[in-house]
């Protein structure tokens, strides 16, 4: 049997001539037009229900990203991390000593440096906040794929969209910049591509590749595996099985040993002196990282991270067990339940370590498991003759339970989120510094600031990440007197929770005073200037300060040349002003009358001395005239020499504001 092909007609050569003005080919502008229109097309009713999801999702979690939840350590760090390859050309802003692989902080890298997210935001850690919120919209859109491939219909991925993006647990980790956020759309995408029926050497290949850039942006994520191996015998043709998963394996080997020719061409693959190793990383991460504790300690690590899932939302929580467990009598669904029961009981082995972002690369499938078996239950109760309808009937009943149980709950969880502003004690603390502090001052801090204050002026070099301090040995080469090399700590929450684990830190805290407090609770931010003779020794110095304020002040509160109100007399007399305002007040009254407007506060410094004096007559003139300073108040500000010169002399209405810098142990006039 012969067949025959027609040969295709070739066109006329001046078919293919254009001139300007004629229709685009259908190859070019025109085609790709006309494609892109069919695809809306065929998929428009999948567009009028993901769309407006996407909308949602993007409002919700992009509302106040500044200011809730606070800035915490580990933002800091990847930030940090991110803006040394994009601005120092560097793999890490310390030393890279294989933690974790460099890929997800790579691909936040790149995502700012095509947007511009660090020179578009005054805080740093905000331009990583828009990178994983990117990055959790995209997997918004490939979970409601996922679904769809799984037969659920457009009602009930809609709904895994609006849980996976709105559950109050979602996004508090949304908004983190943690690797894992970065790694969940390479995770979903693996799965996706793992079910696909055609073209599976592609699609096996790209999930494979997808689930390799997973684990190169969080290495946790290799838990999976197991999963996606079994998604893919399942959704492979028995004919085709065995080439199409070896081509799959090589791909993910090649994916994975790209990291390991990383540090051998670096010469850190193996443990050796003087150096870091990936070896070194591995072994710390899997058998020398202290673990989480008992979950029957309160005061563990693992009750502390599995308290604070629940207080934000225990609903998704037990929906998503519940869910996962009865999926397991639905084919479909029943890898995906496998994998959130697994790694739930993989959470309490015996000495390990959990992670507090543990939870994200669980939230897609805790979503997509409640709302596929809920359709599944939905669609067995409107199918007649249907089996097994009474657990159908029960399954939607929790679900119902479910819901009006979470709807005051993630109201009240999503209002604090979009009106919070828990950042503004960090923002307030580093404010301060910038503006109090010298660039050339030594300063201690949660890596969340890190990038801020080298943007401000510090070197890198004085900037340092509290964990460094006791844990590299090129920080402790430029610091050979430890804390003592120090002028400020910035202590957060996350400083507070291992007080033994940074001796030399927990020195420098110990060793020093507050100057200045923002926010309440674990909130709370405390800038605290180092002492070299003890926290003991300052405290009796300002102690003794206080008595001679008092003295000082008291006798300048009687002088008729200084013009007070009452509450400002009341201060002096109590020997909150400042000492070298009080000599300088005694001095102006000396040569005549001057009126003292106010002392205002510091922000921060509630409750400690007034080191600002705000003075709107020197003399009887006037020290402000037509929005600048009168001769008088120049001359003023020109003589205050030594100990006596201001910080910082600012024009406030009528009046100038003359503020004093941070004084540990004060010199007394």
């Amino acid at each position: 049997m012969s067949t025959t092909l027609e040969k295709p007609v070739q066109p006329d050569r001046t078919d293919a001539v254009t001139t300007p003005g004629d229709a685009p080919s259908p190859r070019g502008l025109g085609g790709a037009r006309r494609r892109a229109a069919d695809w809306v097309r065929i998929h428009a009713r999948d567009l009028l229900w993901l769309v407006p999801v996407l909308v949602v999702s993007a409002i919700v979690n992009f509302l106040n990203v500044g200011g809730a939840p606070q800035r915490i350590d580990d933002e800091g760090t990847y930030t940090a991390q991110a803006w040394a390859v994009t601005h120092l050309g560097e793999l890490a802003h310390y030393t890279y000593w294989y933690d974790h692989p460099p890929l997800g902080w790579l691909q936040i890298a790149g995502y700012t440096q095509l947007t511009g997210a660090f020179e578009r935001w005054d805080i740093a850690v905000l331009a990583g906040r828009e990178a994983v919120l990117v990055a959790a919209l995209i997997s918004v859109a490939v979970l409601w794929a996922l679904a769809r491939r799984l037969g659920m219909s457009r009602g009930a991925a809609a709904a895994t969209g609006i849980i996976f993006a709105l559950s109050p647990l979602a996004v508090q980790f949304h908004r983190t910049v943690y690797l894992d956020n970065v790694a969940v759309p390479w995770l979903l995408l693996a799965f996706f591509l793992a079910t696909n029926r055609r073209g599976q050497l592609a699609a096996f290949a790209g999930s494979a590749a997808a689930f390799g850039i997973s684990v190169l942006t969080k290495e946790t994520f290799l838990l999976a595996l197991p999963i996606l191996i079994w998604v893919m015998v399942r959704s492979s043709r028995k004919e085709t099985r065995r080439y199409t998963l070896s081509v799959a394996a090589s791909v993910l080997v090649l994916i994975g040993g790209s990291y390991l020719l990383l540090a051998a061409v670096k010469g850190e693959l193996l443990a050796g002196a003087d150096r870091v190793s990936l070896i070194e990383g591995i072994t710390f991460q899997l058998g020398s990282r202290e673990g989480s504790g008992s979950i029957t300690d309160p005061d563990s690590l693992i009750n502390r991270t599995l308290g604070m899932w629940w207080q934000l939302d225990p609903v998704f929580i037990v929906l998503s067990l519940l869910a996962a467990a009865a999926a397991l009598l639905l084919p479909r669904l029943r890898p995906y339940a496998v994998l959130v029961l697994a790694m739930t009981v993989f959470m309490f082995r015996p000495g390990g370590y959990l992670p507090v972002p543990y939870v994200i690369m669980l939230i897609p499938f805790g979503a997509l498991l409640i709302a596929g078996v809920l359709d599944a239950a939905v669609a067995r109760i409107r199918r007649r003759g249907a089996s097994r309808r009474p657990l159908a009937i029960g399954a939607v009943a929790v679900a119902a339970i479910g819901a009006v149980v979470a709807a005051p709950l993630w109201t009240a969880q999503l209002r604090g989120f979009v009106l919070a502003d828990l950042d503004e004690p960090l923002r307030g603390a580093q404010e301060w510094l910038i503006e109090n502090a010298s660039t050339d001052q030594r300063v201690i801090v949660d890596d969340a600031m890190w990038v801020d204050l080298v943007k401000a002026g510090w070197d890198r070099d004085n900037v340092i990440w509290y964990y460094k301090l006791d844990t590299d040995p090129a920080v402790q080469a430029d610091s050979p007197n430890g804390w003592r090399d120090a002028d400020y700590v910035v202590t957060t929450d996350s400083m507070r929770t291992f007080p033994g684990a940074f001796p030399q830190v927990q020195e420098a805290i110990d060793n020093s005073v507050v100057v200045a407090t923002f926010g309440e609770g674990t909130q709370a931010v405390e800038v605290r200037r180092v002492t070299i003779d003890g926290a003991e020794q300052a405290a009796a110095s300002q102690e003794a300060a206080v008595q001679d304020r008092t003295i000082l002040g008291s006798a300048l509160a009687t002088n008729p040349e200084v013009q007070l109100s009452a509450d400002d007399r009341d201060r002096l007399t109590a020997g909150q002003v400042d000492e070298r305002i009080v000599a300088v007040l005694a001095t102006l009254a000396g040569s005549g009358s001057v009126s003292v407007s106010g002392f205002p506060i510091v922000d921060g410094e509630e409750g400690l001395a007034f080191r600002q004096v705000s003075l709107s007559t020197i003399a009887a003139a006037p020290t402000v005239v037509d929005g600048e300073l009168s001769p008088e108040a120049r001359e003023l500000v020109d003589t205050l020499q030594g100990t006596y010169a201001p910080s910082s002399v600012e024009i406030d209405g009528d009046s100038v504001v003359l503020r004093y810098s941070v004084s540990v142990q004060p010199t007394l006039p």
